[in-house]
Parts: structure tokens; C-alpha cells; sequence
């Protein structure tokens, strides 16, 4: 039974080599034999990841960090402090990634480089710092931080290969309970609906490729159809719109129904690619949902927006 499996068992599942963590059979991926470049590329990846996903205007180039620490040491506005406090992150996180890069390139070159070398310890210093600024960062859609993302270059730098592997599994499990618990919210205040025929499996279906897309990297040749999967379900998804409708209220209760089913897929989205769970997100969703329930069954519709009701869950598009 999958209940009684040890963290980090390992089989060949389809085809592919799948590890188990969490309650959930996880592609795996080869650990590279180059430490020096696997750690570099993936302190670069991991970099590219983080900005991807955060507020703008944060990555400030690594040779701007002395000035970034002045603007942020000087500033007085607790607002604009944490403002510049994530812009000095960045700033940070950037100036650790061009060291370790050149680090790297010395490595290249056959000179060994030990881990209490300065440069070494300037850069984890770095890291760790921008790890602590980062907490206060928020995520591009500005609903909450998703600081587990300032947490993986450091990881990528101070953890041996096989062990970084091995978090990242345990963080896409998570993800992926976060995505299945988003998808039962989804199934029980719209499912069985007359206004959402069939909308079951599309629910399922979304799910299912959300998960397989967070697992697959991007480099991997299964990533064209992955993607593709995961884009059109989400467009199925959305499609229970308002010409369905037959009466003024079925109008009313499709276009919130769908604003619904729009921040589910854009909330997904946000998870997925980032590979973290979003749990402030995730609770005002579900939140949305018991309210939008509430109105399914009881067939009163309140004229006010749901938009536009204090407390409103919003998502900005990625």
C-alpha cells in the first residue's frame, strides 16, 4: 500500500522513473555528475524563477547591491522600506549568482576552489541575506510572499546535489496537494450544477495536466504536449460563460461562475509554474467558492458585483 511506502522510493511507472513522496509518484529526473556547473546553472535557473514570479521592479543588477543597501538602510516609510528591502534581495541574490559564476569558471580553468574560500563565504552570506529580505516579498500578483522561492539558491549553493533533488520533490508534492485541494473546492460548489454540465471531469482533467506540468522541467521533451494539455484544459475549463444562460439570474450566476472557473485556472497557473502551494491564495479562493456555493443553492442573487464586494478574491493574470 502507497500508505506504508518510504519517502523517496523509486519506480518505473509508464515508462518513467518516478519517485514517491508525500502520497504522490513524482517524475524523477538524473542528478548531473558536474557539481560546480550543476550548482551554477541551477542558482541561474532558480534566479530566473524568482523574478519570474515576484513583484516588479526587483531585480536590481548585483553591482547596484551597495547602493540598494543605502536606499534601504536610509528609508524611514515602514511601506517603502519593504519595498526597497526586496529590491535590495535582488540585488543580492544577483550579485551571489555573477560570484558564483565566476567561481565556476575558475573551477573550469582547474583551480580548485575550497568551501571556506572568501568569495565562497561572500556568496552564501548574500544568499542568505537576500533569503531573510525575501520573506517580505510579494508574489507578481500581489495577494501574497512566496518566500520558499528566495529559499532554493541558497538551497542550490549549500546543499549537496542529491539533497536539492530531494527538496524539490517534497515541495512539488505539496504543490501538487495544493492544486487537488483547489480542484475538490471547485468540484463540490460547482459540480452536480445545472448551469456546469459535465464540468466534473473537466475539473479532473484541469487538475490532472496542472500536475503534470509542475512536475515536467522545461527542458524536457515531453514539455510541448505538457504544456499544450495543461493550456487547453484551463480553456475548457472557462468556458462555461453566460450564453448559457436562459434567465436574467442563470446570466447573473454564470458570469460569477465564471470569474469563478478564471481564478481557479489563473491561481493554478501561479502554482504550477511557480512550484510552490500559495496557502493565503488558496484559502480566499476556497473562500470565494463556500460564498458562490451559498448563492448556487440558494437561488438569490445579490445585485451588487461580486467584484467589486469588500474582500473580493482577485488574481492578476501571469
Amino acid at each position: 500500500m502507497e500508505s506504508e511506502l518510504a519517502q523517496g522510493t523509486e519506480r518505473v511507472i509508464n515508462g518513467q522513473r518516478r519517485v514517491f513522496y508525500d502520497g504522490y509518484w513524482i517524475r524523477a529526473y538524473d542528478v548531473p555528475t558536474d557539481r560546480w556547473r550543476a550548482k551554477r546553472q541551477l542558482i541561474e535557473a532558480m534566479t530566473r524563477r524568482l523574478f519570474l514570479h515576484t513583484e516588479p521592479g526587483i531585480n536590481v543588477p548585483g553591482a547596484r547591491a551597495d547602493e540598494a543597501r543605502a536606499a534601504y538602510e536610509a528609508e524611514t516609510d515602514p511601506a517603502k522600506k519593504r519595498v526597497k528591502g526586496a529590491m535590495l534581495a535582488g540585488a543580492l541574490f544577483n550579485r551571489a549568482a555573477d560570484i558564483f559564476t565566476k567561481l565556476v569558471e575558475l573551477e573550469g580553468q582547474g583551480i580548485r576552489i575550497q568551501s571556506d574560500n572568501a568569495l565562497m563565504r561572500m556568496c552564501g552570506q548574500h544568499l542568505q541575506e537576500a533569503l531573510e529580505l525575501g520573506k517580505t516579498v510579494l508574489h507578481r500578483s500581489g495577494e501574497e510572499g512566496i518566500d520558499e522561492l528566495w529559499g532554493e539558491p541558497f538551497k542550490a549553493f549549500a546543499y549537496p546535489i542529491e539533497k536539492f533533488y530531494e527538496s524539490r520533490y517534497i515541495k512539488i508534492s505539496l504543490t501538487m496537494r495544493c492544486i487537488d485541494e483547489i480542484a475538490e473546492t471547485l468540484y463540490k460548489t460547482v459540480g452536480g450544477q445545472a448551469l456546469f454540465p459535465d464540468i466534473e471531469q473537466v475539473i479532473w482533467s484541469f487538475a490532472k495536466a496542472a500536475k503534470i506540468n509542475c512536475e515536467t522541467l522545461r527542458d524536457d521533451a515531453d514539455i510541448f504536449e505538457v504544456w499544450a494539455d495543461f493550456v487547453v484544459a484551463g480553456e475548457k475549463l472557462c468556458s462555461y460563460g453566460p450564453d448559457r444562460a436562459k434567465t436574467d439570474v442563470e446570466r447573473v450566476l454564470l458570469e460569477r461562475g465564471q470569474r469563478l472557473l478564471f481564478g481557479a485556472r489563473e491561481l493554478v497557473l501561479a502554482i504550477t509554474r511557480a512550484r510552490v502551494p500559495m496557502p493565503k491564495s488558496s484559502r480566499a479562493f476556497i473562500e470565494r467558492c463556500l460564498a458562490y456555493g451559498l448563492t448556487l443553492n440558494s437561488g438569490e442573487v445579490d445585485p451588487q458585483p461580486e467584484s467589486l464586494r469588500p474582500g473580493a478574491f482577485t488574481f492578476a493574470p501571469s
